[in-house]
């Protein structure tokens, strides 16, 4: 039987946040478009999404914290700082490890700060499908052993160059159902991202990951950084979902 699965919608500032909330999106992330990929937003930004989500709900609010270097010391510290300004959901991607014994080694500090502090707090360990654009980072089945080494909860793939090319343009779908695979097989629950259009939906529900992380695709003009989210193009990507 295959997932339902859920949305996580990637607001960059308080006005999306609401609209992301309204549209009763499972998975708010706090994100800033202008610093990356998994651009980090300010503490007091994410502060102010979580007191956005009302107290009876089960949306959860999902924070990035940047593509980070293999700096362990400044991971730890900022995804302590992110869960402590009220993400229930960390998400670290790995630009900088050249390896899966680095990639272990910045998600494991990143892990024990945040478990230190709030036990429910999930962590996700996230890679770049375009890998092969970039000078650093790991291939994209090194992401479920090191989140699974780690201690996290989450294997994601994203696109670190955001050009208009997505997800399905660097990996087949035969080869992200051996990242499900793999992820599964560690107890993992996988989230893909990575300019994921209406007409991909066909072969990300044929692989079925638990979360598939939007922003593009439900923004003005399909425009991640000028673009504002719009409740009309979730509505309408939520009706998408769930046809068969």
């Amino acid at each position: 039987m295959k997932n339902r699965i859920k949305l996580l919608i990637s607001p960059k500032n308080v006005e999306e946040a609401k609209t992301t909330i309204d549209a009763g999106v499972e998975f708010i992330d706090c994100k800033n478009p202008e610093e990356g990929s998994l651009g980090a937003n300010f503490p007091w930004i994410i502060k102010r999404m979580k007191e956005l989500i009302p107290s009876n709900s089960n949306q959860l609010l999902s924070a990035t914290i940047g593509d980070f270097p293999y700096l362990p010391g400044s991971a730890s510290l900022a995804a302590f700082g992110a869960a402590k300004s009220g993400a229930d959901i960390i998400k670290v991607g790995l630009k900088g490890p050249r390896n899966e014994g680095e990639g272990i080694e910045i998600m494991k500090n990143v892990v024990k700060a945040v478990r230190n502090m709030d036990k429910k707090v999930q962590i996700v360990t996230a890679g770049y499908a375009d890998k092969v654009r970039m000078n650093t980072s790991l291939e994209y089945l090194s992401i479920p052993v090191v989140a699974h080494q780690s201690g996290s909860d989450i294997a994601m793939l994203d696109t670190f160059i955001k050009d208009g090319k997505g997800l399905f343009d660097f990996l087949s779908v035969d080869e992200l159902l051996k990242f499900k695979e793999l992820a599964e097989d560690y107890n993992l629950k996988i989230a893909l991202a990575g300019n994921l259009r209406s007409k991909d939906l066909g072969k990300i529900k044929e692989i079925s990951p638990e979360i598939i992380g939007i922003r593009s695709a439900v923004c003005q003009n399909f425009d991640r950084n000028k673009g504002k989210i719009k409740s009309d193009l979730i509505i309408n990507l939520k009706k998408q979902l769930i046809e068969s």
